[in-house]
């Protein structure tokens, strides 16, 4: 069954708490990014996860000890899911899950391959000589052998990353429903063709945020969801 996620970019912690008291416990799990992070910080993630699941988008990339130590200091929030990058290698990633076992081993570590945003002709000017697919590959025999519980990808590359590991979660943002626009992500899909194609966790949103209604968009989109 693929779960819905709602990416709380909202502009201020006012209109986070707005959405979500409008969700209410239709919502189930909630993305919060770097600038509500930043805003509201470790009271307000605590605020939210009392009612929700939280993912806190914040892809650490840092050494391997500093990666360990931020963490630590996260899962002892008690958050659902934290991201970080899966660029930072092998030994970083081996770093994260030591960190998080030691804290709090419930929290699942989703590991980033390549930013859905980026199209083929951005990644050739930061990686010259790999191309878009073996890097997501690569990247996600990494995740796998380091033991983080998912990574997040396009909907597009979900195949491919269910055939290197059928063991790791899927986190997929680049998920619009039909006929609304793609905003800054490069590679898309449906609500249901993201489901068909195996993606555990669908997130979604300014398709919901933008709506006249959110709770009538948040519906709607669970019923494709649901129905496919």
């Amino acid at each position: 069954m693929s779960e819905i996620v709602l990416a709380l970019d909202v502009k201020d912690l006012t209109s986070a708490e707005k959405i979500l008291e409008m969700l209410g416990p239709d919502l189930k799990y909630v993305k919060i990014g770097p600038r509500l992070f930043c805003q509201g910080g470790r009271e307000f993630i605590l605020s939210v996860g009392k009612n929700w699941k939280v993912f806190l988008d914040i892809k650490l990339h840092d050494i391997p000890n500093t990666v360990k130590d931020a963490v630590s200091a996260i899962a002892e929030m008690g958050i659902f899911g934290l991201t970080l990058h899966v660029a930072g290698g092998k030994r970083m990633l081996c770093e994260a899950v030591k960190g998080r076992n030691e804290a709090n081993p419930d929290m699942k570590l989703f590991g980033v391959t390549v930013l859905t945003s980026i199209n083929e002709e951005e990644w050739k000017a930061v990686s010259p000589g790999c191309g878009i697919e073996d890097a997501i590959e690569m990247r996600t025999k990494l995740a796998d052998e380091a033991g983080i519980d998912g990574v997040v990808c396009s909907p597009r590359d979900l195949e491919s990353i269910k055939k290197v590991s059928d063991k790791l979660l899927t986190l997929v943002p680049g998920v619009r429903p039909e006929g609304t626009s793609k905003d800054d992500q490069a590679r898309i899909m449906t609500p249901g063709q993201a489901k068909k194609k195996g993606a555990d966790f669908i997130v979604i949103g300014r398709p919901i945020l933008l709506a006249s209604d959110p709770l009538e968009a948040l519906t709607a989109i669970k019923g494709e969801v649901a129905c496919s």
